[in-house]
């Protein structure tokens, strides 16, 4: 015997299929009424079909072209930032005004490294020296000539009660020889080492030409002493004729720290030149001479008297020959040589 409720449930199923089968049946049936496709179908491809473009999550994972290049090119080093060295930390605007200058490469063995353009120097009180015009130098260098400016000019300056105001720069950094001789030794100008200095002006309109001789001697002293101890290098007028109208300063180093000091303060020239002879005094008494013509002088024939103390008579009566030999001893005391006259003179008759 079957089971009734097994036939029921058998049934249902049976009936839920046709169901669904007939509902599968029907919806193309309803959008082919309607004109709507069942299902979305893709496009159809072109003949000429363009590339296919990544997306956008994908472009972004993928370098661009030219950062590819870079990737792939051999890495170059960068040049590292040099570090401002000790002198130029030190060397700040409340000592001097002096920016930094890129390092100078040649020609040759010219240039440096560390070079500033020192346009003034700053003194205490917050007034300005002024270089004129600025000097190109090593920061080593600038920063000697601002301490000498701060310390001994300004020091001279307060002993004429006036203050200090400009530094007259006759030349500076310039790649050249010594003396601009050429094929000599580079000129520690060549390396901005060195400063050259004509004169110094003050507040009070008066400027102090370092070689000039009608300039004060005790100045001109004072700044020689105070260069000569800060540089190792002055020269002057009278070092080398190269420098008659500045004053040359430098910090060469040489062994054993050997200082050179090259400068002769001159005095003024005199009124009259020493060359000239002086003028005969109006009490010399009156010198024999004899003429160019071979007569004694008038004097000696109007009868001046002789040693010993005999009359003009008395020598004309002499012989000749003795009249001339008086006149040959006068004529050689008279050239400054005491000689003897000749003896053949003395032997005519």
């Amino acid at each position: 015997m079957t089971n009734p409720d097994a036939n029921a449930k058998v049934k249902r199923l049976r009936y839920f299929s046709m169901l669904a089968a007939f509902a599968m049946l029907a919806s193309p049936l309803a959008l082919a009424v309607s004109g709507r496709p069942a299902v979305p179908l893709p496009k159809p491809r072109p003949a000429e079909a363009p590339r296919a473009t990544a997306t956008p999550a994908k472009q972004a994972a993928e370098p661009a072209e030219g950062e590819r290049e870079a990737a792939e090119a051999p890495s170059t080093p960068v040049p590292a930032v040099p570090q401002p060295s000790a002198c130029r930390l030190a060397l700040t605007e409340d000592v001097a005004i002096a920016p930094s200058l890129p390092p100078i490469k040649g020609p040759g063995a010219c240039g440096g490294d560390d070079i500033v353009r020192l346009e003034a120097v700053v003194l205490p009180d917050k007034t300005r020296v002024s270089l004129k015009p600025a000097a190109t130098l090593r920061c080593t260098m600038a920063s000697a000539i601002a301490d000498w400016v701060r310390t001994d000019l300004v020091a001279l300056a307060a002993s004429l009660n006036t203050m200090l105001r400009t530094i007259d720069n006759f030349d500076s950094f310039e790649c050249r020889g010594r003396n601009r001789v050429a094929g000599a030794t580079l000129s520690e100008h060549g390396k901005a080492n060195a400063l050259d200095v004509r004169s110094i002006g003050f507040a009070d309109g008066r400027d102090l030409k370092l070689t000039d001789r009608a300039a004060d001697r005790a100045l001109r002293e004072t700044v020689l002493h105070s260069a000569c101890s800060r540089f190792s290098t002055v020269l002057g007028p009278s070092s080398d004729w190269y420098h008659e109208d500045h004053i040359h300063l430098d910090l060469a180093a040489r062994r054993s720290n050997y200082r050179i000091c090259e400068w002769d303060v001159l005095d003024p020239m005199p009124a009259v030149a020493p060359m000239l002879p002086q003028p005969r005094p109006e009490e010399a008494s009156p010198q024999d001479a004899e003429g160019k013509d071979g007569t004694t002088d008038a004097k000696a024939n109007a009868g001046v008297e002789n040693g010993d103390g005999k009359s003009g008579d008395d020598t004309a009566s002499k012989p000749a020959a003795s009249a001339r030999s008086a006149s040959a001893m006068s004529r050689a005391k008279s050239k400054g040589r005491p000689k003897r006259a000749p003896l053949s003179l003395g032997l005519r008759k």
